[in-house]
């Protein structure tokens, strides 16, 4: 093996060792470990499978050298064979820069209306939307875990847990939806504006790894306060008779979670401590990436909550992404769930930016 490639060595191991694991039975019955092996093994298979190309296309290159030193014409095919070469490489290069663990994860959203009132409230909507269609596209399903409706039917604010059919990390939902979150600002014509005049309005993405397993994060039982509650609906009117909306308080980060979409309160407390244990996840690796001060460049985007992101302006029908430059006049498209162009120039901005720290 090339020195240069020395680093493939441990994982062609673990590739073999993770693919003699998923073939005994007994893993499977534990969906959640299957998955995550399932995850690490289409992981390591595109690395494994570039290592291969670019093996093979190495000792193309050798054996054509050494035949043409006898026969001119293996000697002209040393130029294109080493032109694979060095793309194999590239591609092998890549593949091996240290990526976000968590690209495979699904996640956790919230969108939350801002400064605006009831028009912010239905541009949450349209977010909502936006990403509902895009989980369409990429066949990956969308639960809703809460929701408070605005008297037009807008979203105060709402919590989706979004999930991925596949194993691929290159599919993962973290993978595309970890740039989406920070606030995002509307120019338009409110329904409620009858001089016709443009407001600019904003909401607010929150975006979290889910947690796979309960056992990743301790959380002690006497850190929290759960409080119950009667559920409401638009403008406060009860919705259901009895105790069933809950509000857990984790004391230690005073970081609160409030749940009443279902009937059941158990059914909302468990929903309310998925979003908990994502929260408190996310809260921990940030101050750990922060005592460091060697935060991925993939998860800085997403720290500051408070970070403007993009602009949506309808009379122009142009979206306009600040942090990468992006800019096209394809609004209605976007809201329909094409996003893929949008956050692809997050994509290549991050890929850019671990090349570059790759090579400091």
């Amino acid at each position: 093996m090339a020195e240069e490639f020395a680093a493939v060595e441990p994982l062609l191991a673990e590739y073999a060792e993770v693919e003699q694991e998923l073939a005994d039975p007994q893993v499977h019955a534990d969906q959640g470990r299957a998955r995550r092996l399932g995850r690490r093994y289409a992981e390591l298979g595109r690395i494994v499978g570039a290592y291969r190309t670019w093996h093979q296309a190495t000792e193309d290159v050798h054996t054509a050298r050494e035949l043409g030193e006898d026969d001119p014409a293996f000697a002209e095919e040393v130029g294109p064979l080493q032109e694979q070469v060095d793309q194999a490489a590239a591609r092998l290069h890549e593949l091996l820069l240290p990526r976000d663990p968590d690209d495979g994860r699904d996640v956790i959203l919230q969108v939350k209306a801002g400064a605006g009132g009831e028009e912010s409230a239905l541009f949450a909507a349209d977010l909502v939307r936006m990403y509902q269609r895009f989980a369409e596209r990429r066949d990956w399903t969308v639960q809703v875990l809460d929701q408070t409706v605005s008297d037009l039917g807008g979203f105060k604010d709402i919590s989706l847990a979004v999930k991925s059919r596949s194993t691929d990390p290159d599919d993962g939902v973290w993978a595309h939806l970890k740039y989406e979150g920070g606030v995002h600002r509307v120019q338009r014509v409110p329904v409620t504006e009858s001089q016709g005049r443009i407001h600019t309005s904003a909401a607010g993405v929150l975006v979290f790894p889910e947690v796979e397993d309960p056992g990743e994060i301790e959380i002690a039982a006497n850190d929290l306060r759960i409080d119950v509650y009667r559920s409401s609906g638009p403008g406060g009117q009860s919705v259901n008779t009895t105790d069933s909306a809950v509000r857990i308080t984790h004391e230690p980060t005073g970081i609160v979670v409030s749940m009443q979409n279902e009937k059941s309160q158990l059914q909302n407390r468990e929903q309310a401590m998925r979003v908990l244990r994502a929260r408190l996840r996310a809260k921990q690796q940030e101050e750990a990436e922060a005592q460091v001060a060697e935060m991925r460049r993939s998860q800085v985007r997403t720290v500051d909550r408070s970070e403007r992101i993009r602009t949506y302006n309808f009379p122009e029908n142009r979206i306009a992404d600040h942090r990468t430059g992006y800019k096209a006049y394809n609004l209605d498209h976007v809201l329909d769930g094409d996003l893929d162009a949008l956050i692809g120039s997050a994509v290549e901005m991050d890929e850019a930016d671990r090349l570059a720290a790759s090579g400091d």
